[in-house]
């Protein structure tokens, strides 16, 4: 996963710089207005600081549609030159128009950045470290202030500060940030998938994992194309054929699916437990938990019902048998064609066309989806019309070696994906086929349960046998769509999955159940993060930290007022970098939701400190000690928790056909509650006074409690296309609950 992360940390440099300029200009401002005599227009001042924070906001209405049409590597490219280009109008500046030019330009680049590395970062990065890989770009972002505001301060001692170094010196980390972006980043691997691309997709995955084998994770992508309808959780007992049956005939089964091990004859039977998944039993009650409370989205319950039902821990290709690695993938040297990009379509029609006449399917799985056995399997099997079966064995999805250590239909968090061929009667009477996906995951650990596996089944089990208990996510397959089967008489989405997706996003998808939910819980906690108080902490930490004495302490060191406030600032930016770093290491052990909900009464406690110590007169030291003390511990617990988490988030909960979208409403939702959290400030201040404001922030930081115990869900570890799926099925028995 060493290229997963390297991206990762090339990609956060953006949110460096962002960082880097956000502190400059608070201290470069007290020059700027030395210099063109600002102090009796405060307008022209705050446009200074707040250009930029347009600027972003202006490019993030349309940033999400234009990295869904161009992509997100040419986008943060574009981000790094417009950091070049106004660090150095910046330099430059004659006169105070210039400059707000300049930190237009800066804003626009900030946008980009702020919008889409989490998105990128997310789509590269394998779901078991994805959560502190997007924790990196807070890392970065507080280490930018922190340097920054270390060379302000060193250059707040020279006899003649120049606020125009202090701002342009941003176009030399800029130039290695658009070094990078077009020499080292590849391009989202799930984009280019989305297009069509799949020769790229698959080797910027290889790229990316450090292996060969990653059809698992292709086939993932390409479901990741559509949300699947019909969407169903069921539960199946896994293992060897042999032990659920010796003799019986498993293709005249109905109801199991067959999958392919590594070496020839080993083969796998999947049968379905008799009556409700134990998933799906919690996610409809809610989880064990959470049975009690009548309020709690059936989403939480969902998702928190999957954590508590599947091992913490190892995957289910690990925990299953000694060959589960490759499940469906079974060693074959057949040369094999990875193209799928456009110009497959002519050579893949004649496969189709003979694939089609090959008659009706089974209710069962005949056959490995994803790969060719050079065994008698191909003469058994009896392919579904339309040739979907051959253009799955023609796909960069088909074959993994037998050899490689890591299995092919491995696509993160201990889940794997796998397919079964269904059938139902049509309207006109005609059978209509098309292939199911499944997401499984082990909720059992493997071993011997003889006597629960003939109680399941009603079958005979070996009393050494191996099998495990499984959970199913089931959905229409979007390698299979109907509406572009009768469009496309060559085949499915499997060869140009970029039919899927030609018209790009619509304002209509937006209002899908699971996109709908999705917005609801991404939109929502901005809000919160916003009005939670973070600006007005940072507004009077110099203050209050003057008030413990620590000005006092420094002006007696000889430095002027101006550098004891850049000073404090640096050092208050200093003590973020540790707890970031303990929230990386956490994000995808106790997961997003448990921080929110372990960090945010932390925040209320501190809240109402600061409310206590601004009306109650305890002495100045007891005061400003308790001030501090909040302080710091606000600083330190909003960074592991309510910081990071809201992007993190609003870049996995999203489908991959409108995260782009999606996510520029979330950025613009952050970047308007900013401009509002910040300009009301100094109002509030003056209205209701400093004990008024840190009451508010305390009480919107218990309404951010109760939003995120009743509707954020836990998403660490899983897929991107999983957790969507997920969505759908929680928006859907939201709208049934609703209706009962």
């Amino acid at each position: 996963m060493n290229g997963a992360v390297l991206v990762a940390v090339a990609a956060a440099i953006g949110n460096l710089l962002q960082g880097w300029d956000n502190a400059t200009i608070a201290g470069a401002v007290l020059y700027i207005k030395r210099e063109f005599h600002l102090e009796s227009e405060p307008t022209i001042e705050g446009l200074i600081v707040a250009t930029s924070l347009v600027g972003a906001t202006l490019i993030t209405t349309c940033s999400g549609p234009i990295s869904d049409w161009l992509g997100r590597r040419p986008l943060l490219i574009i981000s790094s030159i417009l950091y070049f280009v106004s660090g150095l109008v910046m330099l430059w500046s004659p006169n105070v128009y210039v400059l707000l030019l300049a930190r237009l330009l800066d804003g626009f680049g900030i946008g980009l950045a702020v919008t889409l590395v989490p998105v990128y970062i997310s789509e590269t990065a394998p779901p078991e470290i994805r959560g502190l890989l997007n924790t990196l770009p807070q890392f970065t972002g507080s280490g930018g202030m922190f340097l920054s505001y270390c060379m302000v301060f060193g250059m707040s001692l020279m006899e003649a500060p120049s606020w125009r170094v202090m701002l342009g010196v941003l176009f030399i980390p800029s130039i290695i940030y658009f070094l990078l972006t077009v020499f080292f980043l590849p391009e989202s691997p799930r984009w280019l998938v989305s297009k069509g691309r799949m020769l790229e997709a698959k080797k910027v995955l290889q790229r990316l994992r450090g292996r060969e084998d990653v059809s698992g994770e292709m086939a993932l992508l390409v479901e990741g194309l559509g949300v699947g309808t019909d969407i169903s959780i069921e539960e199946y007992i896994i293992g060897p054929a042999n032990d659920f049956t010796d003799d019986h005939d498993i293709a005249a089964d109905k109801d199991h699916i067959k999958l392919y091990g590594p070496e020839q004859g080993h083969s796998w039977v999947a049968r379905p437990v008799t009556g409700q998944s134990a998933i799906g039993l919690a996610s409809r009650h809610g989880s064990m938990a959470n049975q009690s409370l009548s309020l709690m989205d059936p989403l939480v319950t969902l998702f928190g019902s999957v954590h508590e039902k599947l091992p913490e821990q190892g995957s289910m290709r690990s925990m299953l048998f000694p060959h589960f690695g490759s499940m469906f993938s079974v060693g074959g040297n057949h040369p094999r064609n990875e193209d799928w990009d456009a110009e497959s379509q002519a050579r893949d029609g004649e496969d189709y066309a003979s694939d089609g006449a090959a008659g009706d399917s089974d209710d069962n799985l005949q056959s490995p989806l994803i790969s060719r056995q050079a065994t008698s399997m191909d003469k058994d099997m009896v392919p579904p019309a339309h040739g979907s079966m051959s253009s799955m064995r023609h796909g960069s999805l088909i074959t993994g070696n037998a050899g490689d250590p890591v299995g092919n239909t491995g696509i993160g968090g201990g889940w794997q994906l796998a397919w079964k061929w269904s059938e139902r009667e049509g309207q006109d009477g005609k059978k209509e086929g098309g292939f199911k996906r499944i997401y499984l995951h082990q909720e059992g650990a493997p071993g011997s349960r003889r006597g629960s596996l003939v109680s399941l089944t009603g079958a005979d089990a070996h009393a050494d046998s191996e099998y495990i208990q499984a959970a199913a996510l089931v959905s229409q397959s979007a390698l299979y769509p109907k509406e572009l089967v009768n469009e496309n008489p060559v085949g499915p989405a499997m060869v140009h999955p970029s039919e899927t997706v030609a018209k790009g996003p619509s304002w209509r998808d937006l209002f899908e159940p699971g996109v709908k939910h999705a917005l609801a819980v991404g939109v929502g906690i901005q809000i919160l993060q916003q009005f939670a108080g973070i600006n007005g902490v940072l507004y009077y930490t110099p203050q209050i930290l003057e008030q413990a004495g620590v000005g006092v302490l420094l002006s007696n060191l000889g430095l002027s007022s101006a550098s004891t406030s850049l000073l404090i600032s640096a050092l208050t930016t200093l003590l973020m970098l540790p707890c970031i770093a303990v929230a990386m290491r956490l994000m995808d052990i106790s997961g997003r939701r448990t921080l929110l909900l372990t960090t945010i009464p932390v925040l209320i406690i501190s809240l109402i400190l600061l409310v206590l110590g601004s009306l109650v007169d305890m002495g100045s030291v007891v005061n400003a000690s308790i001030s501090t003390v909040s302080v710091v511990l606000y600083f330190c617990f909003f960074v592991m928790g309510f910081g990071p988490i809201p992007n993190i988030l609003c870049a996995e909960i999203f489908p991959t056909r409108v995260r782009g979208l999606c996510i520029a409403i979330c950025t613009l939702t952050f970047w308007i509650c900013d401009i509002i959290v910040t300009y009301s400030l100094p109002v509030m201040l003056k209205s209701i006074g400093l004990a008024g404001v840190f009451g508010l922030y305390a009480i919107v930081c218990i309404i951010s409690f109760v939003f995120v115990y009743l509707k954020v869900p836990e998403t660490k570890g899983m897929p991107l296309e999983v957790i969507s799926e997920f969505f759908a099925v929680g928006a859907k028995q939201a709208a049934a609950a609703k209706e009962n």
